[in-house]
């Protein structure tokens, strides 16, 4: 392995789990930092929400970025801004500095999320990318069982600005030696070589603008659509005129990426069936998982009477399996291609939610918990694969973006579904049963993913010219 692929392995796993853990760590702190700072419980959300707009707003045009100007750079400016952010909220004296400084935070986490998967297209070859990817998955699989864990050591012992410092140090170190490290030479846009196939005409290269009027219509409507789920289950500021700009900030993306000569999403990335697919299993599985932990969270101390600590140790096999089924799951890809890894693997996430419906017993919620990490963990792997595949180098950066998007809108989606048929006095049956027909429907989502032996849009690519390595050029065979 080359110095370029490992450092650019190690900053896609370490940039990951930083932002998994910043996520996970956060809510362990908001009873802590809401009475030192003498906050409102509204001003606490807005602590998260904040945030959540500033990354779902700015993903796609963060990857648009990534694949103009390069993405090591980008990721290392990200990786340096989250980092002295992250100080920033440590040391911040109000509730307002601290709302401030998270939607800063989120920016710099935009910048960075995309260059994750853009680095990895950039630096591996598409037959070599299930595993640096598995890796991937398996580190946020980490990043979320040490959460609440190390969250909860640093708040009873330091307190909880401590959590904000956990990101300081390798968010800096990372990030300069990116920055400092140079990339491969990056060759100019359609001057590559190329092998191509027998009367295959070599692929246009993508034009040098920047949608810069796509990217704010798009950020609207994101920014919009995130705040909406966020504050949906309390209808008294859910207002027709909010949905109102969303459909009219989506429309008028979809018009003016219809009609710009240089669209912000290029036509390979929106028009793929495989990554559209992806993308789709990806938003109903987060959507899934994400709603039934909240649903499960309340029943296991409200309904169960038990306390957090041991409705933590219930949920611990979620995070394991994820963690074992990341390898797995990259072993099934290159046996069995996406579609017969994808959707088994969205079944299982479906039983597991199946089993929580009427779980009561310490076995049955390891079951049920075990159940949707190995179902999740395999789905990440086998959908992310598919999108960095399947999507041209040039626009690696875009199409790590949407995928970033698909699991920030997922979540959101889910949990908010889940607090409005919770609090619709139906118990947890019905919030679960929904959430159950979601999982399957992104298992019939699923069986649009590539089937076994289909080829990625570069495949067919010099690897030694696209990657930059010094030495005889080879072509590189697909394989699975």
């Amino acid at each position: 392995m080359t110095v370029h692929r490992r450092l650019a392995a190690t900053g896609s796993v370490v940039g990951a789990m930083i932002v998994a853990l910043d996520g996970t760590v956060l809510t362990v702190a908001w009873p802590g930092l809401q009475r030192d700072l003498g906050a409102s419980f509204a001003q606490v959300q807005w602590t998260s929400t904040g945030y959540l707009i500033a990354v779902a707003s700015l993903l796609v045009f963060a990857g648009r970025l990534g694949d103009r100007y390069g993405h090591q750079r980008l990721f290392a400016v990200g990786m340096l801004g989250f980092g002295a952010a992250s100080a920033g909220i440590g040391l911040a004296p109000g509730i307002g500095w601290m709302i401030g400084l998270r939607v800063v935070q989120g920016v710099f986490g935009a910048l960075l999320q995309p260059a994750t998967l853009g680095m990895l297209r950039a630096a591996y070859p598409p037959d070599r990318l299930r595993t640096p990817i598995a890796v991937r998955t398996a580190a946020i699989g980490v990043a979320a069982a040490l959460g609440p864990v190390v969250g909860g050591a640093l708040v009873s012992g330091p307190g909880w600005r401590a959590v904000f410092f956990l990101n300081v140090a390798p968010a800096v170190v990372l990030g300069s030696l990116v920055l400092v490290r140079p990339g491969p030479r990056r060759a100019a846009a359609g001057q590559r070589a190329r092998r191509l196939p027998p009367g295959q005409a070599p692929k246009q290269a993508p034009s040098a603008g920047l949608d810069v009027p796509g990217a704010l219509l798009l950020a609207v409507t994101l920014a919009g659509l995130v705040h909406t789920l966020v504050v949906l289950p309390d209808v008294r500021w859910t207002t027709a005129g909010e949905v109102a700009v969303v459909l009219v900030a989506a429309a008028g993306f979809v018009r003016h990426e219809r009609r710009t000569a240089s669209p912000l999403i290029p036509p390979d990335v929106v028009g793929s069936v495989a990554v559209g697919s992806a993308l789709g299993v990806l938003v109903t599985a987060s959507a899934a998982l994400h709603g039934t932990l909240f649903v499960s969270t309340y029943v296991m101390q409200d309904t169960l009477g038990l306390d957090p600590l041991q409705s933590a140790l219930r949920s611990l096999p979620l995070a394991v399996m994820m963690v074992a089924a990341a390898p797995c799951g990259a072993v099934l890809l290159r046996r069995a291609g996406a579609r017969r890894t994808g959707v088994p693997a969205m079944a299982v996430l479906a039983l597991g939610i199946l089993l929580l419906v009427r779980a009561s017993g310490t076995l049955a919620l390891c079951v049920g918990f075990g159940l949707l990490g190995a179902g999740f963990g395999t789905v990440m792997v086998t959908a992310t694969h598919v999108v960095v595949r399947h999507s041209a180098v040039e626009s690696a950066g875009v199409a790590g973006g949407a995928k970033q998007t698909a699991m920030n809108v997922g979540p959101i989606l889910g949990v908010a579904a889940a607090t409005v048929l919770l609090g619709s006095g139906g118990g947890r049956a019905l919030p679960l049963l929904v959430l159950t027909t979601v999982a399957v429907g992104g298992a019939v989502v699923g069986g649009l993913l590539p089937g076994h032996g289909a080829v990625g849009a570069d495949d067919h690519c010099d690897t030694a010219d696209d990657l930059g390595d010094a030495g005889p050029r080879t072509s590189v065979p697909a394989r699975r």
